[in-house]
């Protein structure tokens, strides 16, 4: 299996204040197509992803666009059709959002951003938490990706 291809687009200037912020959501994207593609055939593309980190009033703007709902939100995944190129979509992260949140959670942003990378790539993977059901098979794919990337249980109770 050959590596998936992320890109990173570091928009907002303040994510710069997580150390190698490139790296830490290449790692979590690259390690949760991996662990979804196991099993797969031997070969098999694992798709390119974008990820764009930015702004919350970017974020917003991107939410009222596509979702009609106002404000900003921690992460957007967009995933793209299916495609003979593989790109599986794009994933959006406003800075202001997750940082306030990693602060009210007591862990570090960088953890933060590996949680919300990995949900938005499980996501463009088609993965949600409508219902219950789909909730615990999502929140046990992080989990087990987050573990493997050192970074403690985000549902843990406190």
């Amino acid at each position: 299996m050959s590596d998936p291809e992320i890109e990173v687009e570091v928009e907002d200037p303040a994510w710069n204040a997580v150390p190698d912020v490139e790296s830490v959501v290449t790692m979590a994207a690259t390690a949760t197509l991996q662990i979804l593609l196991r099993g797969e055939a031997a070969g098999e593309d694992p798709g390119s992803v974008t990820i764009l980190l930015t702004s919350d009033d970017v974020v917003a703007d991107l939410n009222e666009r596509f979702r009609h709902k106002p404000g900003p939100t921690n992460v957007l995944s967009f995933p793209a059709p299916a495609n003979p190129e593989n790109l599986l979509g794009d994933i959006a992260l406003a800075h202001g959002v997750c940082a306030r949140e990693a602060a009210e959670q007591g862990k570090t942003l960088a953890d933060h951003l590996a949680h919300l990378t990995v949900h938005g790539v499980l996501h463009l993977a088609g993965y949600d938490h409508q219902t219950d059901d789909e909730a615990q098979v999502m929140e046990a794919l992080e989990r087990r990706v987050l573990a493997g990337l050192g970074v403690s249980d985000p549902y843990a109770a406190d």
